[in-house]
């Protein structure tokens, strides 16, 4: 072969060239097509509660935690789950009745999707503490999409 053949100016070069760039072109056109599908399989795919909503429930169940650690401290225990959160906003007339009381809560929370949070003590993985439970957008308790305070 000629060196002359292979100059930036030869006709040959020029079509390697041309190759190479509409290879990358058309790569680059795959991977976006490829991302645009993964994101959309993402998005479709994602569970049905909004990151907001998860966020609001999060800070929902910390805020209503520093509430019962309030009454456990005032009270000495915490409610039952017979007396439930309502423990927090009037003074239980069912055992244990509290010696002290305040209400540490103006009314009962309510979930992002308009359900009352459910209440149990002690909890289902940690029989120490108390344990919240959002019934999910379907606000029907005992299926996947619950979220509890319990939870990883």
């Amino acid at each position: 072969m000629n060196p002359e053949e292979f100059t930036l100016s030869s006709p040959k070069a020029r079509g390697k060239s041309g190759a190479t760039i509409v290879s990358i072109i058309t790569y680059l056109g795959a991977a976006a097509l490829f991302g645009l599908v993964v994101l959309l399989a993402i998005f479709l795919l994602r569970p049905p509660c909004s990151s907001a909503k998860l966020s609001q429930v999060n800070a929902d169940f910390q805020s209503i935690h520093r509430a019962l650690d309030m009454y456990k401290l005032i009270g000495g225990c915490y409610p039952t789950t017979a007396q439930g959160l309502k423990a927090l906003i009037e003074k239980p007339s069912s055992d244990p009745v509290p010696a002290k009381w305040r209400q540490t809560m103006e009314m009962e929370p309510m979930d992002p999707w308009k359900s009352p949070y459910v209440y149990k003590f002690p909890g289902s993985k940690d029989p120490t503490n108390p344990e919240l439970i959002s019934k999910g957008p379907d606000g029907i308790e005992g299926n996947e999409d619950d979220l509890s305070s319990q939870d990883p």
